[in-house]
């Protein structure tokens, strides 16, 4: 059975669109811990990240880093937190979470409740950054 990550790159169930490309899609986490927190996944499917292929790994970091930086120019942070956490979804995954301070980044701290209007505006905006850096 494909992870809810492989049906949300096939668009069977609809995400907020950062950047993508022939093998990776980033898209905001829908549970965010800030604004702007992003997801960053290999369209391939690979339930642990030390699992795929050396080059699709490498191209993944590659991939998440232009992402991060477009965050960066969007979402006011001093630094852009990188996570590979996953114990919930079977599939490799990075979470690019802007922040301030080393608490930012808990995923004990309570999510933030963004409204759709919210993450369409941010998304956009990420979207474009990622384009013009591109």
């Amino acid at each position: 059975m494909a992870s809810i990550f492989t049906r949300i790159v096939e668009g069977e169930i609809p995400s907020y669109k950062i950047a993508e490309n022939k093998d990776f899609y980033a898209f905001l986490d829908i549970n965010p811990l800030a604004k702007g927190h992003t997801l960053v996944i290999p369209k391939k499917e690979v339930d642990y990240i030390f699992d795929m292929e050396d080059p699709l790994y490498k191209e993944l970091f590659l991939f998440a880093k232009k992402v991060g930086k477009a965050i960066e120019t969007v979402i006011p942070c001093k630094r852009m937190g990188l996570i590979v956490f996953g114990l919930d979804v079977p599939h490799a995954h990075i979470h690019l979470i802007p922040i301030n301070k080393s608490s930012d980044m808990s995923f004990d701290s309570p999510k933030l409740s963004l409204k759709n209007e919210e993450f369409l505006e941010i998304a956009a905006k990420i979207n474009q950054a990622f384009k013009e850096s591109s």
